[in-house]
């Protein structure tokens, strides 16, 4: 029997993050925001959209065949995936929108299936550590979710608005080849992050996070100049 109370709390946990985030890039869309419902669409296709990267990505852990091709998986191969679903996700829901008519929706659009994408990772993560709830697992876990916060569903947010503000030159500046190069900048921001996770893993967190810094002056600069 599944535990509702359990679950809506492991759910609302893993949500925070992405919501806190999303609402936060929002802003940068005050002028013509997009329709709540596409966004809503837009989440729970980037939800979706970890199925077929789980899948894959274990597949693919399969096929390793040492520790090191193992860990060039987790680096580099994760991160292409899940950057690759991350825009499919968005752009089948939201390539014929009406409502997508300036360059900042992309990076809108992009930043909130990612959010949704992200979601569902804290969740696994956040149930992981839930499956015996009491005050040590709960401070816990919620020392997690704040980690996660500023690293994991940040970098989702942060990689993908990269990809959108590519797609938003393909839409309306006409630019061919440039969404791959997208999603080639958006997949090594993300291995590098791995990187850095894999390297320095709970000890520092100091690299992971001023590399998010760098990363978001980056990105909220896309903003401005796809805002015109």
């Amino acid at each position: 029997m599944v535990n509702v109370p359990g679950f809506l709390i492991v759910l609302a946990l893993a949500a925070i993050p992405a919501v806190i985030w999303l609402l936060f890039f929002l802003k940068e869309d005050s002028r013509k925001p997009e329709p709540g419902k596409m966004l809503s669409i837009t989440f729970i296709a980037g939800m979706a959209a970890s199925a077929p990267v789980l899948l894959l990505e274990l597949l693919f852990r399969k096929m390793a065949i040492t520790p090191l091709h193992s860990l060039l998986l987790f680096i580099v191969g994760i991160a292409l995936i899940e950057e690759v679903f991350k825009f499919f996700a968005a752009y089948a829901v939201n390539n014929k929108n009406k409502r997508f008519d300036e360059p900042v929706d992309a990076m809108i659009y992009m930043i909130t299936a990612a959010l949704g994408f992200a979601t569902v990772e804290n969740f696994f993560i956040v149930k992981s550590g839930l499956d015996a709830i009491n005050l040590s697992t709960m401070l816990s876990t919620l020392n997690s979710v704040a980690l996660r916060f500023i690293g994991a569903t940040l970098l989702h947010a942060l990689a993908s608005g990269i990809v959108g503000y590519s797609w938003a030159q393909r839409r309306f500046g006409k630019r061919r080849g440039v969404i791959f190069l997208g999603l080639f900048f958006a997949s090594g921001v993300h291995a590098l992050f791995n990187f850095f996770v894999v390297r320095f893993q709970a000890t520092d967190v100091f690299y992971p996070t001023f590399f998010l810094v760098v990363i978001a002056f980056w990105v909220l600069a896309d903003f401005e100049r796809a805002k015109g």
